[in-house]
Formats: C-alpha cells, structure tokens, sequence
C-alpha cells in the first residue's frame, strides 16, 4: 500500500490562495491512527438522521432485513469513493477545495467546492434542528403550556417556542464554531457512546413493552399500509439514497484523512467504522419504529417524537440532553468542516475557517430544515437523492482525474499558485460534470412537482432514481474520454 507522504518543498505562503487552514498538513502533523479515524466515524454515523434513514424505509413499505441490506449495500458502495478520495488527503495534507483545484481548477474549485459546502449547509440545519426539537420535547415535559405558545404563521410553520429551541442550538453550535474546531475532540468521545446507550435503551423498553422480538420485526412488514408494495421501485431509489447520505464525505473525506499516519490507517479505519456502525444503528431505528406500530398504532420515526411521549421526567430529560450533546458534536464535525472550507476557499486571505463555519450557520436557518425532512418521502426521494446527483458528478471527475490521469502524482505547490498549471478553470471538468448531470434532470422536475410525469418519456424519469450512479459514471468516462487526448 502507497504510503508516501508527500510535503511543499517550496514556500507558496505568499500566495493569495495560501491560507493556514487550507495548507498542506505537514507530515510530523499526521498522528491519526487506524481507531481515531474509526472513532470519528462512529461519532458521525451514531446519530439522529441515521436512525431516521432506516425506519423511513420502514415506513416507505421495506420489511426490516430488506431496509438493513440496503443500507448496508449502499454503505459498502459508497465506502470505495470514499477511500479512494481519502487517499489524497493521507498522501498530500490538503482538504477538499485545495483537492477541487487538481482536476476543476484554482477559480472552478471555489464552484465545485460550493456545491458540497451548501449541501452540508442543509445538512447543518437539519442536525441543528434535531438538537432544537430534542430541547423543546425537554421542556415541554417542564411546561406542557409552551405547546400553545405563539404560531409564527405559516411561512414558518412553527410556534414560538420551538423557534427559541432552534435558535437556541443554533446559537451553542456558533459558539463551538467561535472556540475552534479542537473545542469538540472531548466532546466527540462520549457524545457518540452516550447516543448508543440512549437507542439500546429505545430498543430494551421496544423489546419489553412489545414481549417478543419476533413480534417487532413482524410488524416492519405492515408499517407501510399496503400489502402490494412493489420492493424493486422502492430498492433503487432507497440504495440511490443510503449512497447519497454519505456522498458528502466521500468528496470531502480528506478533511480529516490528512491527519492521518498511513494510507492503511485510513483504509482499515473506515472500514472498521462506517459499515458496521450504520448498521448496527440502523437496526435500533428499524426495530423500534416497527415496536411503535404496535405499542402507538402508528408509526413513530423521529426518536425526539418517541422520547417525548415518556411519562417518567428523567427518563425524557437525561434522553433530552444526550441527544442534544451528540446531535451537537455529530454536527460540527459532519457539516461544519467542510462548508467552512469551502467557503474560506473563495477567499482564503480573507475568509477565515470561523467565518466560513458562521456563514454555515445562517444558510442552515433560511432552508426552513424543520420543513426538509416533515416527510420521509421528501426526506429520501428529494433532498437525499438530488443532491446525490451533483456531487455523484463530482467525484467522477476527481476520481478518473486522480487515479487515471494524474496515477495519484502531481507538483503540490501548483496547487497555491494563481497562474500555474492548474489556473483558471478547467473546461474538461466541467464539460463531464454538465452532461453527466443533464439525463437526472426530468427526473428531478418530476419529484419536485415541476412537470407531470407523462412530460418526459418514462426511461428519463425512471433514472432519477439512480441519480448518484448515473452521474457518477457519466462525469468519469466523459471526463477520461477529454482528458486521455492531453495526457
């Protein structure tokens, strides 16, 4: 396994495009164990939105060793990007944008940087979101009389307490942005394990109060309603989405691979990490959201909306506030980091990693997240699959231009440098990038309400739901075909 380390071997400090937190990790830097990368996994993995991907597909009509296998598929698919983007940042030291500038050029990087930097923007006000709605159910178990408090009219869609909840945990996550990105490293290590032990302890009271395990998984097979669910046209468009849900890391995992001391430290960390914690957490979600069919009568997929409906104070506060701990963490490590990169990359001089990270925070609150995920057919066929689309183009393009085009090897400090090789931008990027994404979209119009379905012949609408993969594959060929002419 390639385990060079490759460090600047001139200084580039002076250029407009060099900035502290967006150069190169020296090697004496790189500390990061196989178990650290694998920790920083099961911290973002252990979380609220996991939990609701598997019973959404529950709900969408999977019974529950179908939505496990295609979470696992879709994990164990998108962990080969991932790895294979993580190479550079182990190799070279640098992050995302500086990696963007490699195949889409210095000034393209600042727009291909931006389309993963705005979708963990949706991200971060999802999660941040969460962590508001786990303070409000935490309050209302003080003072049921904030239920009634103000509508703030339709627009919002919410009453005034539950705006204050969400500003509140938007608020303490710019404060962690102000500290600095290390104010979290202690917090990740028990965050992750305390959200663990709140979805075992789901899973017990599921189990007791239902009797029989057997009973639970039983009830996953009626959770949909209709007893004629066709699997394969929920399969796709559900692997479509366990793919998109960590396609965002896979285009900024050098983020954190840069840290780390080999490129098997990286390997063995992810695969150790990823897989098995989706899994394993996707479990909890499944079985307990089938137990609430019978216990409720319906199905409950949010764990806040669960918690919340706990007789026992304690029980609903300790709960409270161990999801409002780890939402937060899981938060700034998963959709802080790289949006804020981004952003910084626009302007490196000028834009620091802090004002990225509060730049971050107020697109999270214009995109109404409490309205994104209402639905879990908005939810996954929507947000999860559209955005799979862009960045399914993206890394085509990094991917072939890395390993194909460039064999993992180029001149780092060209990097940094305005008119250099990789200067302006680059048009066979952006060329592959275009026409991969253009078949995905009357798929997309269609799903949006944009156009009637009959609009576009069936075969164009039908490959929305392989949007990741169509424009992944499409972007890498289109780009190998322009590019293999100059090289």
């Amino acid at each position: 396994m390639d385990n060079q380390i490759i460090e600047l071997t001139e200084d580039i400090s002076a250029s407009p495009l060099y900035s502290s937190d967006l150069a190169p990790v020296p090697a004496s830097a790189r500390t990061w164990n196989k178990w650290h990368i694998a920790s920083i996994w099961v911290g973002m993995a252990v979380c609220i939105p996991t939990y609701m991907l598997a019973s959404s597909l529950v709900e969408q009509g999977m019974n529950w060793w179908q939505a496990l296998i295609t979470i696992l598929l879709g994990n164990l698919i998108v962990l080969a990007p991932m790895i294979l983007n993580a190479h550079v940042g182990t190799k070279y030291g640098v992050p995302l944008p500086v990696f963007l500038r490699l195949s889409f050029g210095v000034q393209g990087s600042i727009l291909a940087s931006l389309f993963r930097g705005l979708v963990a923007c949706g991200w971060f006000g999802i999660q941040t979101w969460i962590g508001g709605a786990a303070i409000y159910q935490l309050l209302l178990t003080m003072l049921p009389d904030l239920a009634s408090s103000a509508y703030l009219g339709d627009f919002v869609g919410l009453n005034l307490a539950q705006a204050s909840c969400f500003m509140f945990f938007w608020a303490i996550n710019m404060w962690v942005v102000y500290k600095g990105i290390d104010s979290i490293k202690v917090l990740e290590t028990w965050s992750a394990p305390f959200l663990l032990l709140i979805g075992l302890f789901l899973l017990v009271w599921a189990w007791y109060r239902v009797g029989s395990m057997s009973d639970i998984l039983d009830a996953s097979y009626t959770l949909s309603g209709n007893g004629n669910v066709n699997f394969w046209k929920i399969f796709f468009p559900g692997l479509t989405a366990m793919v998109g849900f960590w396609a965002t890391l896979s285009l900024n995992i050098p983020d954190f691979t840069r840290y780390a001391r080999t490129q098997k430290d990286q390997v063995l960390g992810q695969i150790i990490g990823l897989p098995t914690t989706m899994v394993f957490y996707s479990f909890i979600g499944i079985a307990v959201t089938s137990a609430t069919l019978l216990i409720y009568g319906k199905a409950i997929w949010d764990p806040v909306a669960l918690l919340g409906k706990f007789d026992s104070p304690i029980v609903v506060a300790i709960s409270m506030f161990g999801l409002t701990i780890a939402t937060l963490s899981t938060n700034i490590a998963a959709n802080v980091v790289a949006p804020a990169n981004s952003f910084a990359n626009i302007a490196p001089r000028i834009i620091s990693f802090k004002m990225g990270g509060y730049i971050t925070g107020i697109i999270g609150i214009l995109i109404f997240p409490w309205k994104l995920i209402a639905d879990p057919e908005g939810y996954i066929f929507r947000w999860l699959i559209a955005y799979s689309a862009l960045l399914g183009a993206l890394a085509g393009v990094m991917i072939c231009d890395y390993y194909l085009i460039r064999k993992t090897n180029f001149d780092l400090a060209e990097l940094f440098k305005v008119k250099g090789k990789f200067k302006g931008w680059n048009n066979p990027a952006w060329i592959a990038f275009t026409i991969s994404i253009l078949p995905v979209i009357p798929g997309f119009l269609v799903a949006v309400g944009l156009s009637p379905i009959d609009y576009f012949p069936e075969i164009l609408v039908s490959l929305y739901s392989y949007a990741w993969f169509v424009t992944f594959a499409i972007s890498f060929l289109v780009y190998w075909m322009i590019m293999k002419k100059e090289y």
